[in-house]
This record gives structure tokens, sequence and C-alpha cells, in this order.
């Protein structure tokens, strides 16, 4: 049972393991070893805040004086140093991976997101892969291949394997084959507008219709250069339209696009989108667990879909939905950032003022310390809102106690 007692022993616990600054994340995270469900987050928060609002007045002596008369309510069980245990763990260790876009340079939010699964492939061993995402022709940074490399040896110091999505193309080709002849997926020429139309009132469009044949037959008419032109077809998977969920509804998987792409030039006409390449390079490396944001939730559910179809159901890994870190007055959009290095506001994408991993490395940081705040963030679904100021703050403190100057 999570007491009013057991909230502030453990509020005061972290609070004094990390100088007098308590973190919720980290109650929570103990919580749940205690017996918390997730549903109950929301319910328990406003409690958790209060407790450290009152210990945040105390001083670290007083706050070690209360928790010696609490930490009975914590002695039963041993609490957690380091990162939780995660499930189903095989024992060649888990499969894990990062997955960004060349549109611009890493910055704090991709260390934050995808520190702790590169923490975790260094803790039960096993393959950390760095997916680099190409296949929007048009939002692509051609330095940021290898610069992308470059932080993320320094940031992860484990990354196993790169892989390049546009390198791959063939593959996702031949997955789209694949469910086109499984009957779960077919080619709609059917307008952007149309088509919403038909998914607003939950009913079939007239190209879901199609046998196999003439699927087939639009399908290399997508990928002839003669044939259809950007914009008059798209490959969508066959799930339900009448699905609750309108984001669920025969959802595209690729799509006709003639940009120039700064690594393949004009090699290929039509490029998978998200959930088809996702799912196949997860199914080909054979992915064991993923963190990823909330705002992938949908995705997750799509991909999944794909699985079952492909008789890998059981295969799908085990997921989790971290909660965000948001910045009340940190801007991390990649686009601003370029658009204000060329307005000649920043020197470059190294500046000390901005927010990347280049600028991070050259202030100072080590990635340890990056390292420990993960471990203290934990696994939470809870998102955190801070300001630049606090955050920075909490780094610092974080290098200073564990020498990592």
């Amino acid at each position: 049972m999570i007491t009013s007692k057991k909230i502030r022993a453990y509020a005061l616990k972290n609070s004094i393991h990390y100088n007098g600054k308590a973190n919720p994340s980290a109650i929570i995270s103990a919580l749940f070893n205690e017996g918390l469900k997730k549903e109950k987050v929301k319910d328990i928060m406003p409690e958790i805040q209060k407790v450290i609002k009152e210990i945040s007045k105390l001083s670290l002596d007083k706050q070690k004086k209360e928790f010696e008369k609490l930490e009975k309510q914590i002695s039963e069980r041993e609490v957690r140093e380091g990162l939780p245990e995660l499930p189903n763990v095989p024992k060649s260790g888990v499969i894990m991976r990062f997955a960004p876009s060349p549109s611009g340079p890493l910055h704090i939010g991709h260390i934050i997101s995808n520190m702790t699964s590169s923490m975790y492939v260094k803790k039960y061993k096993g393959k950390f892969c760095v997916r680099i995402e190409d296949t929007n022709p048009e939002s692509i940074d051609p330095k940021a291949y290898a610069n992308i490399k470059k932080d993320c040896d320094w940031i992860f110091g484990n990354v196993a394997e790169y892989i390049i999505q546009s390198d791959r193309m063939k593959i996702y080709y031949n997955y789209a084959e694949k469910l086109i002849n499984k009957k779960s997926a077919y080619v709609c020429t059917c307008s952007q507008e149309k088509f919403k139309e038909f998914s607003n009132f939950k009913q079939d469009c007239p190209c879901r219709n199609n046998d196999l044949k003439e699927n087939l037959y639009r399908w290399k008419k997508m990928l002839d250069k003669k044939g259809y032109a950007e914009g008059q077809a798209v490959l969508r998977f066959k799930s339900d339209m009448k699905n609750p969920n309108p984001a669920m509804r025969d959802f595209p998987l690729a799509r006709i696009n003639e940009t120039k792409h700064p690594r393949q030039k004009n090699k290929y006409r039509v490029w998978p989108l998200m959930n088809l390449s996702v799912t196949v390079d997860d199914i080909e490396y054979k992915m064991t667990h993923i963190i990823r944001g909330k705002d992938h939730a949908d995705n997750a559910k799509r991909q999944k879909m794909i699985y079952k179809v492909l008789g890998l159901e059981k295969k799908f890994p085990w997921t989790f939905f971290m909660g965000r870190v948001k910045f009340t007055d940190l801007d991390l959009s990649k686009r601003k950032i370029a658009a204000k290095i060329k307005q000649g506001e920043y020197s470059g994408f190294d500046d000390i003022k901005l927010p990347t991993i280049a600028a991070l490395k050259k202030r100072g940081y080590k990635q340890e310390t990056f390292a420990k705040f993960a471990e203290q963030r934990g696994l939470t679904e809870v998102d955190k809102v801070i300001s630049q100021k606090d955050f920075f703050e909490l780094l610092d403190n974080i290098q200073k106690k564990f020498n990592y100057l």
C-alpha cells in the first residue's frame, strides 16, 4: 500500500541522494517497485509535488534527521539502484535502437530520449543500433550523416551499427509486395481529400476492393517513372475503416516523391513511410525492446498490425512509452536553429548558446553526466516540465557530485 509516510520517505531519500533536490520521476520509479500502478500516477502526483515542496524548504541536515524516523517505511524492500529491470530479456542480450532523421544537428532532446536505450544495452549486453531515417528526400541535411555518427560515438559510446534507410529500399519494396500478396495492402488512387471523406464516414474507398492482380499492376505503375505522378497513388495498409481511432483506418505505407535525394539522387521515386520502413527494420534487425515517446503510441499499434499480418506478432518488441521532458524556454527545432545560424545569430551548430550535442560537448559536459541523469529519471510515463536554467543546474549538480569534471 502506498501511504503518505512511504511517499515522504522516498522523497526524502531521493532528495538527500541528490543534494537536497528531489526528482518526482525518480520517486515515481521507486513507488512502482512498491506496487504503484501506472493508471494511478496522475492521482498520486499532486501529493508527491506537495511533499517535494515541503521538504525542499528543509536543510539537508533536517532532511536526514527526518528520514531516519521514516527509514523503516522503505526498509522492507530493497530500493533499486540504477535502471529498473526490463522484462523478457533474452540470454543473448537486448537489441535496441535510436532512429534520428538527418534533418539537422542532434540536440539535448535526442540525448534525453535515447540515452536510456544505450544504457540498457550496456547493462544487458547485446546490440545498440543507430538507424538514420532518410526516406523523406526534401528534409535532409547532407552534412547530418557524418555529424550524427560523430555525435553518437561520443554521447553513447556503444553504437554497434549505423543503418541508413535509403540504402535499404529494395528490402522495403520486397515487404510491400509481401503485404500486397497477402491482400493486406492495396494501391489507392483516391485524392487525399476524398479518402479523408471515406475515413470520416467509416466507409471503404473503391480501391480497397480491387483484386490482387490489379494491386500488383498499380504497384508496378507506382514504381515506373512513366507511371503515376506524385500525389496520384499511395500504398495503404488494409486495416479496418471502421476502427474507432481514425489514425488506424487504412494508413499509408508508401508514396511517390520525385524530389532528388541527397544520397540516392533520382534512383528511387517510391519512398516508404515511417510505419513501413520502421516495421521492416525492427523485424530485420530483430529488435527486442524499444523505448519511445508517447507520441508514437498510435505508430506502435500500426506497426504491431503489420507484424501480425506477417505472422510475427509474438516477436513484436517490448515497448515502453517514455514521458517527455518539456522545456518552457528552450526551442529544439532543427529548422529554426539552422535558420538562425544562417542569419548569423549563432556561429555554428557547436555555438555554446545552443542545446546541440556538439555545443554541450564544447561546454564541457561529460557523457557520464547524461547517463546519470537518465538513471535518475528511470522509466517513467510522466512528463517533466522544466526551464532551461533549472535543467542545466541539475546537470551541473550531477557533474559536480560525481566528479565528472
